[in-house]
């Protein structure tokens, strides 16, 4: 399947500083990708890249489709009511559908004679959401879509985010830095890691093709020459390791399928390791 986003080889610079480089990864269509990686990895650049905000300094970034974008500051109007804001949409967007927009603001309960810096956290998340969906994308793009909401809110507006899913076959990437906000709802990993592709893939695919072993630390060695250890930790006479494939074992050592999380941190903490496509490990250590 043609994917929604694709970039090859995608580099950024500011001044003499490599936001990006040499990233490259792919979203099929109908996902809903989770971009995590620590401060600094370049997800924002990346983001901004995609949606038109920042050009490449090298290789290229291809979206196939409209594109919306929602930024971590959510940037709305505070002095706006709700229905100017949908006006000013309206005005700025060829692309929009205003009757879908009021109706789904009315099903939150979210009225468009407030204005929007009286709104909630969550009301305000959901206005910004509201005005991005009114313009049909194919590929949504959502900065920190969560920070600074509460729980429910954070449930809310993923809620959301799944329906539009369902409904029009959105293809969706949003960051966090929050992997248990995104267990639930994202079907697809993205890890960036000083600026470049580390992970990418289907997250069922990525934790089937992954286990985590404990045994004993005196035949770690021995397990390593016959796979590929993620990362490795434990102390005394116990180790555990993080490795791709299903190694055969000695009885001794135990073996269990990784959670998201657990995956996640293994390989931030391990950046020479990668889990990419073919393509895609080009430049990146395996």
């Amino acid at each position: 399947m043609t994917p929604v986003l694709e970039t090859t080889g995608l580099g950024v610079r500011y001044g003499r500083t490599w936001a990006l480089r040499d990233c490259s990864l792919a979203v099929p269509r109908g996902r809903v990708a989770a971009l995590v990686g620590p401060n600094g990895a370049g997800k924002t650049t990346l983001m901004h890249t995609a949606v038109g905000l920042l050009k490449p300094s090298a290789g290229q970034v291809t979206v196939r489709g409209e594109v919306a974008f929602v930024a971590q500051d959510k940037p709305l109007y505070d002095g706006f009511t709700v229905a100017e804001m949908l006006t000013f949409g309206r005005r700025m967007n060829p692309r929009w559908d205003d009757e879908a927009a009021r109706g789904r603001l009315a099903g939150l309960g979210i009225p468009l004679e407030r204005r929007v810096g009286r709104l909630s956290g969550g009301q305000q998340a959901q206005v910004a959401l509201t005005l991005a969906l009114a313009r049909h994308p194919g590929l949504l793009v959502l900065d920190e879509p969560l920070a600074n909401l509460d729980p429910l809110a954070r449930h809310d507006v993923m809620r959301a985010v799944m329906a539009e899913v369902a409904a029009h076959e959105l293809t969706v990437l949003l960051s966090s830095h929050v992997v248990s906000d995104l267990e639930d709802t994202c079907d697809w990993l993205i890890v960036l890691n000083g600026g470049r592709a580390q992970v990418s893939g289907d997250i069922e695919d990525l934790l089937d093709g992954h286990r985590v072993l404990t045994g004993p630390a005196e035949l770690a060695e021995g397990v390593a020459a016959r796979t590929r250890v993620v990362a490795a930790g434990g102390s005394g006479r116990q180790t555990t390791l993080l490795v791709r494939d299903r190694p055969v074992l000695d009885p001794r050592w135990s073996a269990r399928r990784p959670g998201l999380d657990e995956l996640v941190m293994a390989y931030l903490r391990s950046p020479g390791s990668a889990a990419l496509p073919g393509p895609a490990r080009q430049g990146v250590g395996a």
